[in-house]
């Protein structure tokens, strides 16, 4: 078994005081302003010297990135492993801890979540482009176990539009990965474009709704926007068949 050399050690130190210097801008001033620059600042040392550690910016704020969808990973998985062995009752705490932790951590949010192409984390995509990573994993897998043990209402393939067949294949694809490797005994056959099809729009009223409350941008005041979310889960559970009375 090989040990880390002190050089190695002491360069992996550096990493991690470069990435917790990046969290800390982040949490402070907003995705804007982790700049190599600022970061140098912080820590006395020269913005050139950052490029031993990270190709570029983007090369440094993909990292912190996956720091940031690691936590909310690690932190919604404490939250369902103290609940019952059942789908539905983990899926929807998985979306109620989504939308606490975004209304909690809202530069995180913006950094991962919110920020347009060719802008700040642009390389990040939507959280469900990435299946394979620790926030998609979850959520998908307690998404896996409903399919897997509950008799819920499934989209016929056939009413997919025919604009989104291309596009649908591929997260197919990457979607019988993940579930298939979360172990959650769903049939791979049960994984058609309908349940992709599905599986997007779930993810599309969740985040659309997590955003326009996060940043403030519903049409109307809305003084109590926890019973409008809570509306919003019931509709879902309902539209697919579940019972979450």
């Amino acid at each position: 078994m090989s040990h880390p050399t002190r050089r190695g050690r002491a360069r992996a130190a550096t990493e991690q005081d470069i990435r917790r210097t990046a969290r800390k801008l982040l949490v402070e001033q907003g995705p804007e302003a982790v700049t190599l620059r600022a970061i140098a600042r912080e820590l006395g040392i020269t913005a050139p010297a950052l490029y031993r550690y990270y190709e570029s910016r983007d090369d440094l704020v993909e990292n912190l990135r996956l720091d940031v969808c690691a936590d909310l990973a690690d932190d919604l998985a404490e939250e369902i492993a103290e609940l019952p062995d059942d789908g539905v009752l983990q899926l929807f705490a998985i979306c109620k801890g989504f939308r606490r932790w975004a209304l909690t951590h809202t530069k995180e949010f913006t950094l991962v979540f919110a920020s347009p192409t060719g802008g700040i984390g642009s390389t990040s995509g939507s959280a469900l482009s990435r299946v394979d990573e620790p926030f998609g994993r979850i959520f998908l897998a307690a998404a896996g176990r409903v399919l897997a043990r509950h008799d819920i209402v499934l989209p016929s393939a056939s009413g997919v539009p025919d604009e989104l067949r291309d596009d649908l294949k591929t997260f197919q694809e990457s979607l019988v990965t993940v579930l298939v490797e979360s172990d959650q005994g769903v049939p791979v056959e049960k994984i058609d474009l309908g349940v992709t099809y599905l599986m997007i729009q779930f993810w599309a009223r969740l985040y659309g709704h997590v955003t326009l409350e996060v940043f403030g941008n519903y049409p109307i005041p809305m003084s109590k926007p926890d019973v409008l979310f809570e509306a919003m889960l019931i509709d879902l559970a309902r539209e697919i068949g579940l019972d979450r009375s």
